[in-house]
């Protein structure tokens, strides 16, 4: 299969002949575009990143909470601060932020 995709690209090793640039990635043959497009993807993997730390800070935070009220005698969930959270998702993203909201949710406390 991957033969194919290759072969469409211009060479069994996948590269499109003009000096080894791999068009696969970039979905362009054009250099200008290509390298365009590599520098934003640079910028968007360093913000995954940031994404991905931020998502795990948030994940221990949210554990320490819980680990925290129930040790003090309290709930092991506060609905009205889950449904905060999910408006306030919800008000900046709309329906995806919505669906966001859940996962880091479900991250912070495990699944119900």
């Amino acid at each position: 299969m991957m033969t194919g995709v290759a072969k469409q690209n211009g060479s069994a090793d996948g590269t499109n002949g003009a000096a080894g640039t791999d068009d696969r990635n970039a979905g362009t043959k054009e250099p200008l575009a290509a390298a365009q497009i590599a520098d934003i993807r640079q910028r968007i993997d360093e913000i995954d990143g940031t994404l991905i730390d931020l998502w795990q800070e948030r994940a221990r935070l949210s554990r320490q909470v819980g680990v925290t009220r129930m040790a003090s005698g309290g709930t092991r969930l506060v609905l009205s601060r889950e449904q905060e959270i999910l408006e306030r998702f919800r008000s900046a993203l709309g329906a995806d932020g919505t669906q966001v909201a859940l996962l880091l949710l479900r991250a912070g406390r495990g699944p119900l």
